[in-house]
Formats: structure tokens, C-alpha cells, sequence
């Protein structure tokens, strides 16, 4: 069906078909689509430099009724679709790219760390050294923050893992999910499909549940702990620098919670790195 197709979908197929100046609207959100999301037909006709009637026009041969329509239907898929909705047209401005970015990235670190206290981190840190096992997990753009926590954790305690690894299933390790366990589970855009049964599963074996995810998902009520991460930058780009301050914040405290075999653990860790030369 027509009405299933993506907005860009439907750009991308009527392009050629297009009118010059409907081709050159096409053409503008086809590389920045989040703008029928934020603007009004009349501001996006503006920055397209067209008319009111070409808009009209346009999100007609889309198969939309209305330009509100086919906004509701961008809105929708800014929330969980590509990092090209999120990316606005430039203005023309010139701005020191550098300064843009360190000045969004400490927004995002300052509206994420506000929003956690520190009793939370101190649960999840419990939670993970009382845990049987620690299954941590994350794909796509999750993948890398799901490694350097699952890292920095096995610093202090042994039975952590980092689910799936290369040639395996998720079954064969979710089967071992108890309820003395803990999943750490990293679901930042673009979330894979098999998200929701992942957790679902982990939730109704009853072990504690950490979701780690961006400001586009709505709290997740049952996973023990929810934290989203503010995710917002000037570019094409999701910018993760919260998200890293968060793995860095949860593995400290486990390391500063850990009991003396932890600290056991982490000792004989150093001494087998001294004598086997390896640093």
C-alpha cells in the first residue's frame, strides 16, 4: 500500500516525475527531510525558494490529502528513523563547527547527568556486583558502548558478558537468563527489531533491567532502570557523549562499590599484566 511507504520513499520515486520546481522541493528533503517535520508549508516553501501552491502540489503527488498529513507522517518518523531527519538545511551562516559541536555535547552531558541521581547509579552499581551474571548487550551504534562498559566492568567481577558474539545466536545465551542476573541493554537509534523481545524475555525472567537509550523513547516502566541519554547535535550525526560519560559513571562506581574480591580481582589483574609484559 501507498500509505506504508516512507516519506523519503516517496520522494525518491516521484523525483523524476517532477515538475522543475517540485523536483528542487524534492530534492532539499531528500537530503533534509526533517524539515516538512519542523516548518509550515509556508516557511518550508521559503527555504525551498518556491511557491505556497508548488508545496501543495508536491505532497499531492506524494499521496498525502494535506501538507499537515504528510507532517504528521515526518514527525512519526523522526522519532525513530534515520539521523537525516534530524538534520536541518544550512542557513547560510557561518559558524565555527568545532565550537557547535563542544557546545552541544556538554548541553547533552549536563541535561542527561540532571536528570539521573546519584542513588540510581548507586542501584544499578549493586545490581551489578550482586548479580549472578551481567549480560551486556547492544547492536549497531550500541554495540561499541555495550564493549567498553562489559571491558571496564570485568575489571572487578568475573562473570560478565557481552552477548552475542561473532556466529552466535541470542538464544543460546538468553536461555541462561535467571532472576539473580542483570541485563545492561543499549538501544540507541536506530534501534534493531528485535529489541522489544529482548527485553521482554530478559523482564519476564525477572532479572534487573538497565535500558540505556536516547531521548526519542518514551520510559520504559518495566525495566528496573530506564536512562536516556541526550542525544542532539548540529550535524548529520548522533552525538554519544553522554552516553560514553554514563558507561564511564556506572563502571567507577562498581569499581568503587566493589567489595575486597573485587579489589582482589582487580589486583591480580595488574600483577598478571606486569609479568606477562603485556603493557
Amino acid at each position: 500500500m501507498a500509505r506504508q511507504k516512507s516519506l523519503l520513499a516517496r520522494v525518491r520515486e516521484a523525483l523524476d516525475d517532477l515538475h522543475p520546481a517540485e523536483r528542487k522541493l524534492g530534492e532539499l528533503l531528500c537530503d533534509f527531510p526533517g524539515e516538512l517535520a519542523s516548518y509550515s508549508a509556508r516557511e518550508l516553501a521559503g527555504l525551498a525558494g518556491v511557491s505556497n501552491a508548488t508545496v501543495t502540489r508536491f505532497v499531492r503527488r506524494l499521496g498525502y490529502d494535506s501538507y499537515d498529513e504528510a507532517r504528521r507522517h515526518a514527525r512519526e518518523e523522526s522519532e525513530t528513523g534515520s539521523r537525516l531527519y534530524l538534520s536541518p538545511a544550512a542557513d547560510g551562516e557561518s559558524t565555527d563547527p568545532a565550537a557547535l559541536q563542544v557546545e552541544q555535547t556538554l548541553r547533552n552531558i549536563q541535561h542527561t547527568m540532571a536528570a539521573i541521581d546519584a542513588g540510581t547509579i548507586d542501584a544499578v552499581a549493586r545490581a551489578i556486583l550482586g548479580a549472578r551474571k551481567v549480560w551486556v548487550i547492544g547492536f549497531r551504534a550500541s554495540h561499541p558502548f555495550a564493549s567498553y562498559l562489559h571491558w571496564q566492568l570485568t575489571q572487578v567481577k568475573e562473570a560478565i558478558l557481552a552477548i552475542p558474539g561473532a556466529g552466535q545466536t541470542l538464544g543460546e545465551h538468553l536461555v541462561d537468563v535467571r532472576s539473580e542476573d542483570c541485563v545492561v541493554f543499549f538501544g540507541l537509534r536506530r534501534r534493531v527489531a528485535i529489541s522489544e523481545n529482548i527485553l521482554a524475555d530478559a523482564e519476564a525472567r525477572g532479572a534487573s533491567v538497565l535500558f540505556v537509550t536516547d531521548e526519542g523513547l518514551g520510559h520504559r516502566s518495566s525495566a528496573t532502570w530506564h536512562l536516556r541519554c541526550q542525544t542532539a547535535a548540529p550535524g548529520p550525526l548522533f552525538n554519544h557523549s553522554a552516553v560514553m560519560v554514563l558507561c564511564h559513571l556506572i563502571a567507577t562506581r562498581v569499581i568503587e562499590l566493589a567489595d575486597a574480591g573485587g579489589r582482589d580481582r582487580l589486583r591480580r589483574i595488574e600483577m598478571l599484566n606486569d609479568a606477562l609484559s603485556e603493557l
